[in-house]
């Protein structure tokens, strides 16, 4: 006895499909799909779009980490290099600079040298020894300073001192190995010259105030005619009882008459920088000696 199988009230029928007729259609189906990739294209383009748009962003963002990576790499490496570099060129400058100092050091010894051996020659007639500065008075101008040289080497009180192309000052102190000078600019100094041609009579006082814009004023000229022009040579005088004469103190510069309308005063830029002393000439003869050989060979 066959039995139905009951539906119930409004179901649809179901519809069975024998498993050997789902076999043959999965298998013709496959077949067909090989032959279409076989000769076709269709499946490796689908294929290769799901690649391309799920594989190659992947590879994209591993290439650009991997390219980052290598930038970094190389920029530290190139940071390093630099550093290192940095750090030659830098003690190489050091090195540079020293050696330029030194250079520039011993350029102005060589032309300090050669101004005083010069200046040797402009008084070939005095006796004279070179010594070094070693120590100043503060403030920026060598207004008093000690050098390296003293009574072992002949050296005594009043010495004139040289150096650039002129008078630089006397000795006031003196000890065994050291000597103190006093220059024509310190306020305590007074100078007895004359201009070099007309020979007429000034006398040259230091001060620091007035040497703040390179000059050191004179007084007590007496020159109605007019004879002394900026830009004359003055020198010590014959009269002066410390300085030996004719030595170069420096120039006109500025000229006027005074209140009394008989004398004139003004002043002089110095023959010596003063800012820079470094070697000076020391005249080992005496105004003193001078004097007494000159009434000595006079005396009939």
């Amino acid at each position: 006895m066959i039995q139905g199988t009951r539906r119930r009230k409004g179901e649809r029928p179901r519809v069975e499909i024998p498993g050997r007729y789902l076999l043959l259609v999965v298998t013709v189906l496959c077949i067909a799909l090989i032959a279409i990739t076989y000769n076709t294209n269709v499946v490796t383009s689908v294929l290769n779009t799901t690649a391309n748009f799920i594989v190659v962003p992947f590879q994209t963002g591993i290439s650009r980490i991997g390219n980052w990576l290598v930038d970094r790499h190389e920029l530290t490496t190139n940071i390093r290099e630099l550093q290192e570099e940095n750090a030659e060129l830098k003690e190489e400058n050091e090195k540079l600079t020293a050696e330029n100092s030194d250079y520039q050091q011993a350029k102005s010894e060589l032309q300090e040298l050669r101004d005083l051996y010069s200046l040797d020659g402009t008084y070939a007639d005095f006796e004279k020894t070179a010594a070094r500065v070693i120590a100043k008075d503060t403030g920026s101008w060598y207004h008093s300073f000690v050098i390296d040289k003293g009574t072992n080497d002949g050296l005594a009180v009043d010495m004139n001192v040289l150096a650039g192309t002129g008078l630089v000052g006397r000795i006031t102190q003196v000890g065994p190995d050291w000597a103190q000078v006093e220059t024509i600019i310190d306020d305590d100094s007074n100078v007895s010259c004359e201009e070099e041609s007309s020979k007429l009579s000034m006398i040259v006082s230091g001060s620091l105030s007035s040497y703040a814009d390179g000059t050191i004023p004179f007084e007590r000229l007496q020159d109605p005619s007019g004879l002394v022009e900026v830009g004359d040579r003055i020198v010590t005088s014959n009269i002066s009882d410390k300085y030996l004469s004719g030595i170069l103190v420096g120039y006109v510069s500025t000229i006027q008459k005074d209140p009394n309308n008989l004398t004139k005063s003004g002043t002089i830029t110095p023959a010596v920088d003063f800012s820079h002393l470094g070697t000076v000439l020391v005249v080992t003869t005496l105004k003193q000696d001078v004097t007494e050989e000159t009434r000595g060979s006079s005396t009939p």
